[in-house]
């Protein structure tokens, strides 16, 4: 039986051996949730870069859309920020269009996980396009939970727990401390996860920057339930 671990930050990454498994790139708050978002309004492919000179240069060679982030503020000089509600708006079709982003958290977690047999990004919003992916591969999965600045974040591990939940039947989800944290998180905070999420301190951050709307919008599970982000040679397609 396959097994499931969580690695609760991307800093611990050097105690894992990626080959041969699924890494689930898992930033809630709110690159994952975003980029799910992009591919489900019709973006065509997402480049997740490191820096925002990178950015900018994919911007001006591939004639995509840019959006960038930075300790949870838009950065000046692109397109747009890091809040799913940028492809929500009927003001900005984004249809089409390819995208580069780079964000504090999520982008340089998934570059530091390209080690794996597979590379997919999870969010609550496809939580059920995870776990089916996950299913269909067989292999062992390790959630990559993007973290704040290298630093624990309480909804990652939440995700993490969730997904357990999900793949409980066909995983080994009870051969990891990792993970039985997370199942025991997630169970604490399902019946309410909006209210059991404020109590996070990059939730609070995130809130004190008037992205409430956001958080409500990130924690909605399986809204985009058939939108699988998968990491392709350079580039984020829907698989």
């Amino acid at each position: 039986m396959p097994k499931l671990d969580i690695c609760f930050s991307p800093e611990l990454l050097p105690l894992y051996d990626l080959r041969g498994k699924v890494a689930v790139i898992v930033d809630i708050l709110r690159a994952s949730s975003t980029i799910v978002t992009a591919l489900g309004e019709g973006v065509t492919h997402v480049f997740p870069v490191a820096s925002l000179d990178e950015c900018t240069a994919y911007g001006q060679e591939h004639g995509c859309l840019t959006a960038a982030e930075r300790d949870g503020l838009a950065a000046p000089g692109f397109d747009l920020g890091n809040s799913p509600f940028g492809f929500l708006d009927a003001a900005r079709p984004v249809r089409g269009r390819a995208l580069t982003i780079s964000t504090t958290n999520g982008t340089a977690a998934l570059r530091r996980s390209l080690a794996a047999e597979s590379v997919i990004i999870g969010s609550f919003l496809n939580l059920a396009a995870v776990a089916d992916f996950a299913r269909r591969q067989q292999r062992d999965v390790l959630v990559v939970c993007a973290g704040w600045k290298g630093q624990f974040c309480l909804e990652d591990t939440v995700f993490g727990g969730a997904l357990a939940e999900r793949l409980s039947a066909d995983f080994d989800v009870r051969g990891s401390d990792a993970t039985l944290a997370a199942l025991n998180l997630w169970e604490q905070g399902k019946g309410d996860l909006s209210a059991y999420l404020l109590q996070s301190a990059h939730v609070r951050r995130l809130n004190s920057l008037e992205a409430s709307k956001d958080f409500e919008f990130c924690l909605r599970i399986d809204s985009y339930d058939a939108v699988l982000p998968v990491w392709r040679e350079d580039r984020l397609v829907s698989g």
